[in-house]
């Protein structure tokens, strides 16, 4: 008899309304008891040494997803979605190696720390613009009114895109992110999928060739330019997808991040104080809010081996689904783990992932973040807000987000 058919069952329900609005007594109660598990016909993982083992572990793939799709396609009568299963097989967020080692090698030539750091500026200019109104207001939803608007804008600028399609790509994004839980999709859903990825693929096209002939100092034209030593370079068609994963992995997790570490330094005010007396601490507020409150909660593999974990032997083929967010409330790991503490060392969250799928835009998501912080914060001493529980989306399981944040500023300084 093995360790799980030992143990009671316990109801791990990520759908459940109750779930979304608190996960964490759930992931408690799965890692003192049954921290390696099998339901909802795959593993699940809670405990960060376990989730690390799998993230790190190449041997676990990544292109679940992909598949996935294809086979939601096929059961509702629409197979013919080639190119959403190209944009799936090249995509870094679902490619194993070598392809995905290609990819990164090129696309890290400009994601580099350097020159995440400029884009402040810009960042900060976006966040003022933005929140310029909502001041002039006395009050602003802090997700509607920045949380949102800010990453697809800033993504928009980087890239240079057409005034024109600005208005649109933040639809087309939030369309897009349903391939990520394919489970969840309907007929209907599938086709405007697919129409939207063609959309957006062909605007995108339109924009290379612009800086192919006409390159600046933007994103894309980076992408069009970098190569390796042997002269290697992205596809056409690889860029493109490179650029529409950048806003469907980058825009709602940092929208979501935002959102949490707000509300987290709302409901701790000694926190707050401290980030407003000390604002050097702003950048460990925004990693500690990553650890207490996960954006992605929830990521999954495939094993293509046996694998030994946690008393289970979890078998070729098999689906694991890895609690990002359990992991990172892990007493094993992490001291008074379901505390916000800004001041706490920083360690070893997994909210970016681990490993080679490590997260690309983490530093600009972390960027985004504290200066936001800084906008709302430092500039606003009294901001408040005046609810007490608060509404979490429901278009995504992976994701932890608020649906809303209202908030007062009082007195600006």
């Amino acid at each position: 008899m093995t360790l799980s058919q030992a143990r009671p069952p316990i109801r791990f329900n990520p759908f459940s309304t109750e779930f979304r609005r608190d996960p964490y007594p759930v992931y408690r109660a799965l890692r003192e008891t049954r921290p390696v598990h099998k339901t909802l016909g795959m593993w699940v993982l809670t405990r960060h040494a376990d989730a690390r083992t799998v993230l790190h572990d190449k041997s676990f793939s990544a292109g679940l997803i992909p598949k996935l799709v294809t086979e939601q396609a096929r059961r509702l009568g629409q197979p013919e979605v080639a190119r959403i299963e190209r944009l799936g097989r090249t995509s870094l967020v679902f490619t194993d190696n070598p392809e995905h080692a290609r990819l990164r090698g090129l696309v890290n030539k400009v994601f580099t720390a350097r020159t995440i750091a400029t884009l402040e500026p810009l960042v900060a200019a976006v966040a003022e613009r933005l929140l310029r109104p909502a001041v002039a207001a006395g009050g602003a939803d802090a997700i509607a009114d920045l949380a949102a608007p800010l990453p697809v804008a800033v993504l928009c600028e980087w890239m240079a895109l057409p005034t024109a399609l600005h208005a649109w790509v933040g639809g087309w994004t939030h369309d897009i992110r349903f391939l990520l839980e394919p489970g969840l999709m309907k007929a209907e859903d599938l086709t405007r999928v697919r129409t939207v990825v063609e959309l957006f693929a062909d605007a995108l096209a339109e924009v290379l060739a612009e800086r192919r002939a006409r390159p600046g100092a933007d994103l894309i034209s980076r992408l069009l330019a970098a190569r390796t030593a042997g002269g290697d370079h992205l596809t056409d068609e690889e860029l493109i997808f490179v650029c529409i994963m950048c806003f469907v992995a980058g825009t709602e997790t940092t929208k979501s991040l935002i959102g949490t570490a707000t509300l987290a330094l709302l409901r701790h005010p000694d926190q707050a104080a401290m980030a407003r007396r000390s604002p050097e601490r702003l950048g460990a507020a925004v990693a500690e809010a990553l650890r207490y409150d996960t954006p992605l909660q929830l990521t999954k593999r495939q094993a293509t081996r046996d694998v030994a974990i946690g008393g289970e032997t979890i078998r070729a083929g098999d689906h694991v689904l890895v609690c990002l967010g359990a992991a990172n409330r892990d007493p094993e790991m992490f001291a008074r783990p379901d505390e916000f503490d800004i001041t706490r060392t920083p360690g070893a969250h997994l909210a970016f992932g681990h490993g080679m799928h490590g997260c690309l835009g983490g530093a600009l998501a972390e960027l985004q973040t504290r200066i936001a912080l800084d906008a709302l914060l430092r500039r606003h001493p009294r901001l408040t807000t005046p609810h007490a529980e608060f509404a979490w989306q429901e278009h995504s399981f992976l994701l932890r987000g608020l649906a809303g944040l209202p908030m007062s500023f009082g007195a600006s300084r």
